[in-house]
């Protein structure tokens, strides 16, 4: 509490630079440990999952604009650690700043909640979120690369569709599980946390040996997950859904279980298919299920209350009657 007040009392400059740096920062290592787990097509190298596009979304959604100058920032400190850049670097920095922002925008416009409660949350974070918001930063990108002469033009389509969808998808997994974790609060202790400990073993040990098993059995995943959703709601299920989809680009970098006898391209497309179906299960079920648990609360809630007024006036019904006649008979 003291350090809280110590920081309230610094100047708001100060305060505001911190902020920048500190969301700079864990946008550079967010970029970093995507850039950890690259593909490689045609020559080209490509991310199935670029996580500070959901990190970025879900700052400006929690703490709002002020968040901007520090996604940019991070976004030059991520493309400068990629070697000498050109004048292309500044679009594409522009570029993977002014995506997020454009989300934020949109997201905010049609009444988003960050809790992901209802399937209109679900359907606008993907649709709006990720998948138009996200055009911005690949056309950018790749447009940038192309006039700068570092893009074969014959990579065009490849490129653009990897940047769109390792952008879209880093949004639809990544931002759920942020806003997640900001809201969570630990529950007491129930026999749910067996059942949460035990499903967690469960997709540790079994999601591994269904990707790297050398039949392709990749869609064994998805009655773990939907377990994950119908027991967890967001909770369960947008975890299980990211652990399944690094574990599958692992796999695919090491092309090994159902990536080992495929070209560069077709790792790419199965791995990017996989991971967007996988994603958009998870969310949008648990969207789905979150609001109908909320549905069903709110009834129970009104016909309890409906119960306590009726019984109130039972009660005073019948004081009523107990009264003696106005007359004295």
């Amino acid at each position: 509490m003291a350090a809280v007040v110590g920081i309230r009392a610094w100047p708001r400059p100060v305060v505001l630079a911190c902020a920048t740096l500190l969301v700079a920062g864990c946008y550079y290592a967010a970029g970093r440990l995507g850039l950890s787990q690259q593909l490689t097509a045609d020559g080209s190298v490509v991310t199935p999952i670029w996580p500070p596009t959901g990190l970025a979304v879900a700052c400006l959604l929690l703490f709002g604009p002020w968040c901007v100058p520090g996604i940019a920032l991070g976004a030059l400190l991520v493309i400068l650690s990629l070697g000498a850049p050109g004048a292309e670097a500044v679009g594409i920095m522009a570029g993977n700043t002014a995506a997020p922002v454009c989300a934020w925008l949109m997201l905010r416009a049609v009444g988003f909640r960050v809790s992901l409660s209802r399937l209109r949350d679900g359907l606008a974070l993907v649709f709006l979120g990720a998948l138009a918001a996200m055009l911005i930063s690949s056309g950018t990108g790749v447009g940038m690369l192309v006039l700068s002469g570092k893009l074969p033009t014959d990579h065009l389509g490849l490129i653009w569709l990897a940047w769109w969808v390792g952008d879209a998808m880093g949004v639809v997994l990544v931002t759920p599980l942020l806003l997640l974790l900001y809201r969570a609060r630990l529950p007491p202790p129930s026999a749910r946390w067996t059942e949460a400990v035990g499903l967690t073993v469960v997709v540790c040990v079994l999601v591994p040996l269904i990707m790297y098993s050398s039949v392709s059995v990749l869609f064994l995943a998805y009655p773990i997950l939907i377990w994950s959703v119908l027991r967890f709601q967001l909770a369960g299920g947008i975890p299980c859904a990211l652990y399944v989809s690094v574990t599958a680009t692992v796999v695919a970098r090491h092309e090994a279980g159902s990536f080992g006898k495929l070209t560069d391209i077709e790792t790419m497309m199965k791995l990017q298919a996989f991971n967007g179906t996988l994603g958009l299960t998870a969310l949008l079920l648990s969207a789905v299920i979150s609001e109908q648990l909320n549905t069903r609360r709110s009834v129970e809630r009104a016909c309890h209350e409906l119960v306590e007024a009726l019984q109130h006036l039972n009660a005073g019904g019948s004081g009523t009657q107990g009264q003696p006649g106005g007359d004295g008979r």
